[in-house]
């Protein structure tokens, strides 16, 4: 019967009916989570969706809008693609641990595991190494598993989130994956360098196209060959991004050539993007003029700076911050196979 009813409409009684076990487990997950961060001292906040920028990063697209002002006048508005922004701002106005269930909106973006408007768990902590988040991160996922089946799962995919997590840099899962020296293509600035992976991504024959850039390489390399294998029996906790990947996070003290950025799996999906946070608004404002310098070569477009976020970034305090895809857990924790089956009312297709 839920084979015949997952083709009828998501408000269909029938349907309905097939679906409410999960979305009620969806809400208990959410009050374990809210009940774990308050008894840490986290304060929850509620950043507005309306943004001047909706994040600057070259593959990420935000739905544009318009607010029309009192004297009639309209400006271009975006709906958050995260509320990065608007929570480090509250950092530097002086919060330190902090924490939102967000709704963000991603173009370009429909799928089993993705929805153009989903739920994003984002939390900070000021003074408190990138490591910490890892745990936290587990600690998440534990409790979710707790409340669903007992196991994460995927499809054909189980994840036992009580083992020990593995830990492994992406240069380890590079090298064990696909056979790739990922950091001999990088300088020791940090600049990549395509023509040396171009070469390791033929020399495995995998293919290149004559206008890959560093990063397309990495990207298929990591989406074809190294993620299917992270998060298979136990979570995988990715680090050390390159720091050409790095977004907003701030370089390894022990190597220029990647960063304090780590990624969390379960089987072989993302469910977190962690950061040691970037406060240096100089480096910053040249991240995001390279971001969009790549997206109006890609896509033809590039987004504002917000100029607020960049000021407060120069008082902003040391701290760690990490995104989680609260649906995609609910999915894993209850077996669920798409990302619209634990949504209480999906986006229309």
């Amino acid at each position: 019967m839920a084979g015949e009813n997952s083709e009828m409409a998501w408000w269909h009684p029938l349907r309905h009916a097939d679906r409410r076990g999960i979305l009620l487990a969806r809400n208990r997950i959410q009050a374990s989570l809210r009940l774990w961060l308050a008894d840490r001292q986290f304060v929850e906040v509620d950043p507005a969706a309306l943004a001047f920028s909706p994040g600057n990063e070259a593959h990420l697209h935000g739905f544009v809008t318009q607010a029309i002002g009192n004297d009639g006048v309209g400006r271009a508005m975006y709906l958050h693609t995260s509320p990065e922004f608007a929570m480090k701002k509250l950092l530097a106005a002086g919060e330190r641990r902090i924490a939102a269930f967000a709704h963000v909106y991603r173009n370009r973006e429909r799928g089993a595991l993705h929805s153009p408007e989903f739920t994003m768990l984002e939390w900070y902590r000021v003074g408190e190494g990138y490591e910490v988040l890892m745990d936290d991160a587990v600690a998440f996922c534990r409790l979710a598993a707790e409340i669903g089946g007992g196991v994460l799962r995927f499809r054909d995919r189980v994840c036992d989130p009580f083992l020990e997590p593995e830990r492994i840099s992406v240069a380890e899962a590079f090298m064990r994956y696909a056979g790739v020296d990922l950091l001999g293509s990088i300088e020791p600035d940090g600049a990549p360098v395509a023509e040396v992976l171009a070469g390791d991504l033929a020399r495995i024959g995998l293919r290149v196209a004559a206008d890959d850039t560093w990063s397309d390489m990495l990207s298929r390399v990591l989406g074809e060959l190294v993620e299917p294998h992270l998060g298979i029996g136990r979570i995988t906790i990715l680090d050390e991004y390159p720091s050409a990947e790095a977004a907003l996070a701030r370089r390894h003290p022990r190597d220029t050539r990647v960063a304090e950025r780590f990624e969390v799996y379960a089987c072989g999906v993302e469910l977190a993007n962690g950061f040691g946070e970037l406060t240096n608004p100089d480096e910053q404002r040249l991240r995001f003029g390279l971001e969009m310098d790549e997206k109006a070569r890609v896509y033809g477009e590039r987004y504002p700076l917000d100029e607020d976020f960049l000021a407060a970034l120069a008082i902003m305090p040391a701290a760690s911050g990490i995104a989680m895809g609260f649906d995609r857990v609910v999915m894993l924790a209850t077996g669920a196979a798409r990302i619209d089956d634990v949504i209480w009312a999906p986006v229309p297709d």
